[in-house]
């Protein structure tokens, strides 16, 4: 491609000398992207490798919730320090911290490919999350602060198309990868990337003006407790049957104390004078807010729709890693595609008219996943889905993160972004936790005393297979439920006009 939406050669030139656009843009946001793609490819490759993680550290019983910590410990390490890594990015450079985290996220690959329990998997896991939340806001933050208003979406096109790149490469690595390698080698696999990707950030990546913050400590630490407290109780819930865990503890009692840490924690951010953790003035701007709702939904749907799917193409299905992973295809190829178009679209248009059919569409595939997820639908017939919901994931991605940052200035471009991905990531959090509950709950419905033996891939005789597959399938209902949820919200944008887009030439310190 030659235009500027795709980041090539030629299009910095054009958009440099005719939009005021800084030389050093599209180069550095290339850069970033190498990260952030390795970030999205670990998430994917992780949600096919799944089942050959749990026979091999967590064979011996039925509860699916052990291994779906090997993806919530990430995304709770992640989402906890979102909102201060963005401020961090003001404070220091965001080219310093996405340093510091993607040398973190490299170093916790090799800690996960190198782990012999499934608890030192999660742990790595954890430390993988860290280095994940200090290089997100950063990757947005210097969109904001280098592309002016009226390019945002051509930036936030080629972020989008990332993400759709690697819903393909992810599942495909990972399936290549656990087939041929095994497990460890999908963390391996980071390692090259990580060190290409800090070369080409630390080469081509400006040093941007700093913006001097105080950090809101007492915010930190309620945000990080009320997380916990109901993420930790949605995940367990199901393991204790929604009783008591510990003592006098029960899982109902931790999710409401963490709401209600979660509601001092609001109050505590209105009453701060100085900086607060969250500026709440940020969310008078509606379209910020409406797509802050809107992403935290797409979050929530797109980590918890891969758990029920991969693990019913695996063990209802009997499908190898490699084999669930070209199923994907369709919805990588056409997310990876139309992004960029979706981007130039965005530039001109109201956001609107992209996010309600993508969204719409991508509900509609996982309505259409689950009424396939049987033992008589063909193998072909899955692709339908996949193509559909490609289609959609370009009118989400790219468009929602369009809006929320258009109106940002400089200042608030790390704040913006954190906050953003926070919301993001706790939506992700949320779904990832939900999930496994409602899975969990569906088995129980289902299969009757289906925690006392194992499941192993591609061995479920059929006598089992049905009932396990009629639990997918209505599992899946829920990431589809949220995502109309995320339609409505996103009715309630307005377009945005040039006269409130607040933005001034970078300045750089190199």
């Amino acid at each position: 491609m030659t235009d500027a939406s795709t980041g090539s050669v030629t299009a910095p030139r054009r958009a440099a000398s005719a939009q005021n656009t800084p030389r050093s843009a599209w180069p550095a946001l290339w850069a970033l992207v190498i990260g952030f793609f390795m970030i999205l490819v670990d998430t994917t490759i992780v949600s096919v490798a799944n089942p050959a993680i749990k026979a091999a550290l967590d064979p011996d019983t039925n509860n699916l919730d052990n291994v779906v910590w090997v993806t919530s410990a990430y995304l709770l390490a992640y989402a906890v320090p979102l909102l201060i890594t963005g401020r961090l990015g003001d404070r220091f450079g965001p080219k310093n911290i996405y340093l510091v985290g993607l040398a973190i996220f490299t170093l916790a690959s090799l800690g996960c490919g190198l782990s012999p329990t499934l608890g030192a998997l999660i742990a790595f896991r954890a430390v993988q999350g860290i280095g994940a939340a200090l290089m997100t806001p950063q990757t947005m933050a210097v969109i904001t602060r280098t592309f002016p208003p009226n390019q945002r979406g051509a930036a936030m096109g080629l972020w989008g198309a990332t993400s759709g790149v690697a819903m393909l490469v992810g599942p495909l690595a990972g399936g290549l990868l656990v087939d041929g390698f095994g497990w460890e080698w999908i963390f391996f696999v980071n390692l090259p990337v990580g060190v290409i990707g800090f070369v080409l950030a630390w080469i081509l990546v400006p040093r941007l003006e700093k913006h001097p913050h105080r950090f809101d400590l007492v915010g930190v630490v309620l945000s990080a407790v009320a997380l916990f407290l109901i993420v930790f109780g949605l995940q367990e819930a199901q393991t204790y049957d929604w009783g008591v865990i510990w003592g006098p503890v029960t899982v109902w009692g931790l999710i409401l104390v963490g709401i209600a840490v979660l509601g001092l924690f609001i109050w505590q951010q209105f009453r701060t004078k100085s900086e607060p953790l969250v500026p709440m003035a940020l969310f008078r701007d509606r379209n910020f807010s409406v797509a802050n709702l809107g992403i935290a939904a797409v979050g929530f749907t797109v980590t918890s729709m891969s758990l029920p799917l991969m693990f019913f193409i695996q063990l209802a299905r009997g499908l190898t890693p490699t084999e669930s992973a070209l199923l994907l295809v369709p919805m990588a190829v056409a997310a990876g595609v139309l992004s960029p178009i979706a981007g130039r679209w965005i530039d001109r248009t109201d956001p609107r008219v992209l996010l309600v059919p993508g969204l719409l569409l991508v509900a509609g595939s996982l309505v259409l996943y689950s009424v396939f997820m049987n033992l008589d639908t063909p193998i072909w017939a899955f692709l339908i889905p996949s193509l559909i919901m490609g289609i959609g994931n370009a009118g989400m991605w790219g468009p929602l993160a369009t809006t929320a940052t258009r109106n940002l200035s400089p200042r608030q471009a790390g704040a913006g972004a954190g906050i953003y991905n926070t919301t993001r990531t706790i939506g992700s959090v949320l779904g990832s936790a939900a999930i496994a509950a409602f899975m969990q709950a569906r088995l129980e419905a289902n299969l009757p005393g289906a925690g006392d033996g194992g499941f192993e891939a591609g061995q479920l005789p059929d006598v089992v297979a049905g009932p396990f597959a009629t639990a997918m399938a209505q599992t899946i209902l829920l990431p589809a439920a949220v995502m109309l949820v995320g339609v409505v919200a996103v009715l309630f944008l307005r377009r945005p006009t040039p006269s409130t887009a607040a933005w001034e030439a970078p300045v750089r310190t190199e």
